[in-house]
């Protein structure tokens, strides 16, 4: 089943988003096989990253939860709420 895992940083951690890239992009390429897509959500200018968009396959709602509890972004605190929920794709 599809998930999609939306998260959206606390204000003012930008420096700590850049600084737990690495190990968060890392934590992502281990879970090639269920990644359908993940980028980055943006500030209204388009410029800014102020959150992440992720669409994973798994099993049952408690993998996804585990997936978004083991990312690095949100072991260093870089969220300041965490979304998940079933996705259904339909196009393309």
């Amino acid at each position: 089943m599809l998930f999609a895992i939306t998260c959206l940083d606390k204000p003012g951690h930008g420096a700590l988003r850049q600084e737990t890239r690495p190990s968060h992009l890392a934590y992502l390429k281990s879970f090639h096989e269920q990644l359908v897509l993940a980028g980055p959500l943006l500030s209204e200018d388009g410029k800014a990253p102020c959150g992440s968009l992720l669409v994973l396959d798994f099993p049952d709602r408690r993998s996804a939860e585990a997936f978004a509890d083991g990312d690095p972004y949100t072991q260093a605190g870089l969220f300041a709420d965490v979304s998940i929920r079933p996705f259904r794709r339909v196009l393309p």
